[in-house]
Parts: structure tokens; C-alpha cells; sequence
């Protein structure tokens, strides 16, 4: 009967042992998961803070990688202007031995919202026509080649500048049409 008895799990030892084991597999597993995924996120949470403080640190030695060195031919942005462009077309002849007609619209920039400007430029406005009308009557037609635009407008800003405008300045000159036929 003692046979039997281990057979059945009767035993008191057996039986204790067998409960325990079936209790300890699925009781065990639930706290040992628990501890690996407080592990995890620990770890997890020291590595991130880890990588925040060390990139700060290395951040504050460091200029911001959105300031770079700029030349000094390169001003950033160009100044936006206002236009006077109201002198209309001035047709002239070359001084060329062949002489070439030239027909030039013209149109002056100034500082945004500089109404004193734009005043005297009107009040001047026959000066400016025939200023314009005599300045290129003297050019030949190798002067009025589009390669030679920025010397022409150069010349006719300080020209202006210095000789008609008084009290006020215009910044920048601009072609609008320039066309040169040649006989």
C-alpha cells in the first residue's frame, strides 16, 4: 500500500514538493518579469539622461552650426528699394563715326519709404532727362554692352548724386530697357 500511495501523490513530503513546484513556476515568473522591465527603463532613463547632459556640455563649447564665416562680398541680404521709373524712354544717337541710336528707360532705387526723395526726383525731373540724354550721347556703342551695365550705372549713381540731387540720394540705378541698333 506504501507503493501505492507514492504512485497516487498520497505522500506528504511528495505532495508538498509537487504543489510548490507548480506554484513556483507561473508565481516566480510574474516578479522576475517585473524586475527585467524596471531594469530596462532604468537603464533606459540613464542612458537618455546621459546623452542629454554630455551634448549640452559639448553644445556650450561650441558655436550654433548656423553661423558660418560670410565674405565681405557677400553682404546677406540685399536692401529692398523703392523705384522711380516715371522718366520714360530717352532716345539718343552714339557718339560712334556711325552713329548707333540708343532707347534707354531708366529707374532709380531709394531707400524704402524716403518720400524726400522721391519728391526731388520729380521736382528734377527735366535735369535728370537731360543729365541721362547727354550722358549718353557721349558713349559709343562698345560703352552701352551689357558687360559694361555695372560701370554705367556706377558712373551715372555718383554722377547724379554729387550733381543733381541736393539734399537726398538715390542708391542704385537699373535698366529697364537699354537697346542699341546699329546702322
Amino acid at each position: 500500500m506504501a507503493d501505492n500511495d507514492d504512485l497516487l501523490g498520497d505522500d506528504v513530503d511528495g505532495g508538498a514538493v509537487s504543489a510548490s513546484s507548480k506554484k513556483g513556476g507561473f508565481g516566480a515568473l510574474l516578479p522576475a518579469l517585473l524586475k527585467w522591465v524596471a531594469i530596462v527603463i532604468a537603464a533606459i532613463i540613464l542612458i537618455v539622461t546621459v546623452v542629454v547632459i554630455t551634448m549640452k556640455i559639448m553644445g556650450a563649447n561650441t558655436s550654433p552650426v548656423s553661423t558660418f564665416p560670410v565674405s565681405e562680398a557677400y553682404s546677406g541680404q540685399r536692401e529692398i528699394y523703392d523705384w522711380y521709373s516715371s522718366l520714360g524712354s530717352i532716345r539718343i544717337k552714339t557718339s560712334d563715326d556711325v552713329p548707333a541710336v540708343a532707347t534707354i528707360n531708366v529707374a532709380f532705387g531709394y531707400k524704402v519709404g524716403d518720400k524726400a526723395v522721391s519728391t526731388e526726383i520729380t521736382s528734377r525731373n527735366i535735369e535728370l532727362i537731360d543729365f541721362l540724354r547727354r550722358y549718353f550721347t557721349q558713349k559709343t556703342v562698345a560703352e552701352l554692352k551689357p558687360e559694361n551695365e555695372e560701370n554705367l550705372r556706377s558712373e551715372i549713381i555718383r554722377a547724379i548724386n554729387e550733381n543733381i540731387l541736393t539734399s537726398t540720394k538715390i542708391r542704385d540705378v537699373r535698366f529697364t530697357q537699354l537697346d542699341v541698333v546699329e546702322q
